[in-house]
């Protein structure tokens, strides 16, 4: 099966962007190591430029643009945080115009933020039919270029840098835990973590009631039409469906099993890594560690001694965590 994108892809837009990003490190901790028995390496994407991976993805595809056509009138997206910080970020970087359709819903940390980054800001319903269609009316309005969330190629090829660096900073991992939203952070680390280790297994992390494991093992789009908002903590992962060009690329390369969390999971996660890494850690991140601390990942992977955990963004407001009542 073809899948369009390419590990060349991954290469190339790594070294377009690798100048102007971090290259993230790793942390470990033998409290954690001990817990789950096994030894776990945590990429800390939530130290990135704009606190989360949206930037690999945004700063490649806003930089490729402008190669393409240096006097386009700008960039145009819809996102409920992460992607909005990002594009804002990489659009003042490019000296662009840059317009982010907003649901109504957003975290307010992350609404402030992409203001600061000088983007033009439009609210929303908070669903995705009325994302999309402001983002399309806005992008016919301005003649401005939509650069959406996941389903991009030029964005996951960005993502995937995430994987080039993993690879190459912990060489003989075994597995790796990706939360997943819309699938272009784990498209990429597929395609990037494969072409050097093809056994490595990858494994999505869900909040409870995306459902993805039912796509996956149908081999086929399962979620409902029109698609909807998962109801969780974990913001930057309430889109349930994947996109038409990430789907492929997860079917094909990820297991099939499917870590699942609850919210009262991702909260425990989270006070672990607060307490014990000393990290700020948004509750996407935590749906990754959630799923390393499940009876599954024991079930899952007995055998296992290397693990891999995508600390994907630190966005999180730290006047209302997600604890405090």
């Amino acid at each position: 099966m073809s899948l369009g994108i390419e590990y060349r892809h991954l290469t190339e837009a790594y070294e377009r962007i690798s100048p102007h990003i971090h290259k993230t490190p790793i942390y470990t901790s033998s409290y954690i190591d001990e817990l789950v028995e096994k030894k776990v390496y945590f990429k800390g994407e939530h130290l990135q430029k704009t606190g989360s991976f949206k930037a690999r993805g945004a700063l490649n595809a806003v930089l490729s643009l402008k190669e393409k056509n240096p006097e386009n009138s700008g960039v145009v997206t819809h996102s409920s945080g992460n992607h909005g910080q990002a594009l804002a970020w990489a659009a003042r970087y490019a000296g662009m115009k840059c317009t982010v359709v907003v649901p109504s819903n957003a975290p307010a940390v992350k609404v402030a933020a992409i203001k600061d980054y000088g983007a033009d800001l439009v609210f929303c319903e908070p669903n995705p039919t009325s994302r999309q269609e402001t983002c399309a009316k806005i992008s016919a309005e301005k003649n401005q270029t939509i650069i959406p969330p996941y389903d991009h190629q030029d964005v996951i090829a960005g993502q995937g840098s995430i994987g080039i660096e993993l690879m190459e900073q912990v060489p003989d991992l075994e597995a790796i835990l990706v939360p997943i939203s819309g699938g272009g952070m784990t498209s990429g680390i597929c395609i990037a973590a494969k072409a050097v280790k093809p056994d490595i297994k990858i494994f999505a992390c869900e909040p409870k009631g995306k459902d993805l494991e039912y796509s996956l093992k149908a081999g086929k789009p399962m979620w409902p039409d029109p698609p909807k908002f998962v109801d969780t903590i974990a913001d930057g992962l309430r889109v349930q469906r994947l996109g038409t060009l990430t789907f492929p690329v997860v079917l094909e390369l990820v297991e099939k099993e499917v870590f699942t969390t609850s919210d009262d999971d991702i909260i425990k996660a989270m006070k672990l890594v607060y307490q014990r890494m000393k990290q700020v850690i948004e509750p996407s991140s935590g749906v990754g560690v959630a799923a390393l601390l499940s009876d599954k990942m024991k079930i899952l992977t007995p055998d296992m001694k290397k693990v891999g955990v995508i600390l994907c963004g630190g966005n999180t407001d730290i006047e209302h965590l997600p604890w405090m009542k």
